[in-house]
């Protein structure tokens, strides 16, 4: 018989395998006429296949996944299937046991006859509450002679705002929490139910007042108003939000948006207590607190030209310019249509860096943002943040009408500009006012922009263009693209940008663990370059001051060559910034012994690391000096360290910056120091005391 290729349920049940599906999950085939020899084996080669019962004799059957059927019955079996008969008396997998709630547990009390319901009037439709839907119901109880004990209905008693529950949140007497579920919109029920069943439950969720009759059988009146889907905004149900139109997009408001919307708001008896549907919509800056806390909860989980209803508890009514305080009302629905909202963003979180879009851009935030180093296309215009609004550049004017375009990454434009544009979409206009430290102090000022000037730009994205990756590239079109990015690194390095510099050899590294070198000549060289990149990280961890991040960039390279003069030097050098002198000294002494050429380089480092110790030890001296050359019971005054002596005598603070960061020689030019003073006996001894006082945690002390 010829096999066939099982592709989907709709084939397999268009072939002539029988097939019993015992459950929404799983799926049993059978066949009389195809044997797979040895079954068991076939199984052990499909590892994705979850075999669930297997049973040898005249018939062999299975249990498949009915998930797996594309992947793993195509993949593995090719155009082989999966044939099997099974015994009639098939078992059912067992499935997880669900984790039973606290009202599964309460349902447990229902007794027969202690639960009775009436339909007085049925309602529509042919859907019921479900966990998760708002009910909203209005609720009489009586006597069974009548008398009314409490009531929702402003005739009998209450303040006419009906009952507002989310089923499976909410607390519920045990008679409802059963009865609930079973009407439909707009029906009228009676519950009678015994004490047990309502307030007089043991350890009854809720409490009533001491006149209510919780001994006593009841009936209760449910008018189903409304049930609904809704989202619950806050954990104590005081905000839900109940959807009527969906709106556009995923991007939601939050402060400190700009947001314009058409709102009303009713009390929960239907009293219309304002609206704002026509003329100008509503207008206010989310997180300003200019509407009610509740309010602006719910709109902030609302897309443009979303409609809902937001149902906000008296907790959550704030007081706001808005809407005035309405005394006596336990709750307010707001209808609400999200007109619009524009973007507001704190790019700094302190304030002074703000980005404002005037017009909204192509494609979706941010996974259309030019997140990532680009090519950026971009029309500005700068003013200065006076009263006139001084104009100082206009591309649109002051460039012949051109755009601007720049490579993002690479310190080309004032940083707060940059940082602003790669949160932008094709096509937007953004408002951007700049401190002058993420401006033009930092850059290179144009004539007349004042120094410490706060700026605005206005600039319109007009696109941009991602970099080529490195997927159909030969080895050597990587490597040249690899020394352009390199090159750009040292550039910024040389102009003390040490953050974009580390950025552009990470961003290296990281695309060097899909590269695979083709022959030794390739490892070798793809092996050289990646050591120095990683090298040229470390040089940055140091000009940053991050002596321990520049540490674990070293070892990276030594774990693979552990006689890396390069990167035994760098790492000294780090260990010497972290004041470990003795692993210092051991990486510079270990340079000498693998490399003799780099004996210069090592014994300047060694003066440079002895200096330090030096000086080091003269500051610990002045710290305590006299505390040991006092008679017991003298008070030793601690002497004041000089200026002058806080500077590394003979050092030579040379700047890294003209070294070579491509791997090229490097010298530390280290000044020689003047030769010690002479030592007392104390001062010989002075080492292990420095040590003991560091380690009792004394090392800087006053002696009062």
């Amino acid at each position: 018989m010829e096999r066939q290729r099982v592709r989907s349920m709709s084939n397999l049940k268009s072939s002539n395998i029988p097939v019993r599906v015992i459950n929404y999950s799983l799926v049993i085939i059978f066949s009389n006429h195809l044997r797979l020899q040895p079954l068991p084996h076939l199984i052990t080669q499909s590892p994705n296949f979850r075999v669930l019962r297997y049973l040898a004799g005249a018939n062999d059957f299975a249990v498949i996944s009915s998930g797996q059927w594309n992947s793993t019955l195509g993949s593995n079996f090719g155009r082989n299937f999966v044939a099997m008969a099974a015994d009639e008396e098939t078992e059912q997998v067992p499935q997880k046991k669900k984790t039973e709630t606290e009202d599964d547990k309460r349902r447990k009390k229902l007794v027969p006859g202690g639960l009775m319901k009436a339909v007085i009037r049925p309602g529509g439709g042919d859907s019921s509450p479900v966990d998760g839907d708002q009910v909203i119901f209005h609720c009489t109880v009586r006597t069974l002679d009548g008398v009314v004990v409490e009531s929702t209905r402003s005739g009998l008693g209450g303040n006419g705002t009906p009952t507002r529950l989310v089923l499976g949140k909410s607390k519920l007497i045990l008679g409802l929490l059963e009865g609930i579920p079973t009407m439909q919109k707009g029906e009228i029920a009676m519950f009678k139910m015994k004490p047990e069943l309502h307030y007089g439950e043991e350890d009854c969720p809720l409490s009533v007042s001491d006149s209510f009759p919780v001994d006593a059988e009841l009936h209760f009146e449910i008018e189903m108003i409304d049930f609904a889907k809704v989202k619950v905004i806050s954990e104590d149900l005081g905000v839900v939000k109940k959807v009527k139109d969906e709106g556009q997009g995923w991007e939601s408001p939050r402060e400190p948006y700009e947001v314009k919307a058409w709102i009303s708001a009713k009390a929960g008896d239907g009293k219309l207590i304002l609206s704002h549907t026509q003329g100008d919509p509503v207008f206010f800056t989310f997180g300003k607190s200019e509407v009610p806390k509740g309010l602006e909860m719910g709109i902030g989980t609302m897309s443009r030209g979303e409609k809902a209803v937001i149902f906000v508890s008296k907790q959550y009514l704030t007081k706001s310019p808005f809407m005035p305080m309405v005394d006596g009302t336990e709750e307010i629905h707001f209808e609400v249509e999200l007109v619009h909202f524009i973007q507001v963003r704190d790019m700094l979180g302190d304030g002074r860096l703000i980005k404002r879009r005037i017009r909204d851009g192509r494609g979706d935030f941010p996974m259309d943002c030019p997140l990532h180093d680009s090519l950026l296309r971009v029309h500005y215009k700068g003013m200065l943040l006076n009263e006139e609004k001084t104009v100082f550049y206009d591309t649109r004017v002051d460039n012949d009408g051109q755009p601007l375009e720049f490579s993002s990454g690479e310190g080309l434009v004032p940083e707060g500009l940059e940082m602003c544009v790669r949160l932008m979409l094709p096509g937007e206009i953004s408002l951007v006012t700049c401190p002058p430290d993420y401006a033009y102090d930092k850059f290179a000022r144009p004539a007349s922009v004042p120094e410490g000037a706060h700026v605005q730009w206005e600039i319109e994205l007009l696109g941009f263009e991602m970099p080529k990756d490195w997927a159909g590239f030969n080895f050597r079109e990587i490597m040249a693209d690899v020394e352009k990015i390199k090159g750009t690194g040292n550039r910024l390095f040389k102009e003390g940008k040490y953050e974009l510099a580390k950025a552009k050899y990470e961003k290296v590294l990281r695309e060097f663990n899909h590269v695979h070198p083709q022959d030794d000549d390739e490892g070798k060289e793809f092996a050289n370059t990646r050591n120095l990149l990683h090298l040229n990280v470390v040089a940055c961890h140091l000009k940053m001051g991050e002596c321990r991040k520049s540490i674990e960039a070293c070892n990276k390279v030594l774990d693979g060559n552990p006689v890396h003069v390069k990167a035994l030097y760098r790492r000294g050098m780090a260990y010497m910034s972290a004041g470990d002198f003795e692993e210092a000294k051991n990486d510079f002494n270990k340079m000498v012994s693998v490399d003799k050429s780099s004996e210069p380089n090592a014994k300047a480092a060694l003066l440079k690391l002895k200096q330090k110790e030096q000086e080091i030890e003269r500051k610990e001296r002045k710290q305590f000096k006299g505390l040991f050359d006092k008679r017991p019971g003298e008070i030793a005054e601690v002497g004041e360290i000089d200026k002058e002596e806080d500077e590394v005598s003979g050092e030579n603070h040379e700047t890294d910056d003209q070294r070579d960061l491509d791997g090229d020689d490097e010298e530390d030019h280290v000044a020689a120091d003047a030769p010690p003073p002479r030592r007392s006996f104390f001062s010989n001894l002075w080492p292990a005391g420095r040590r003991l006082f560091r380690a009792l945690g004394v090392e800087r002390c006053s002696i009062l």
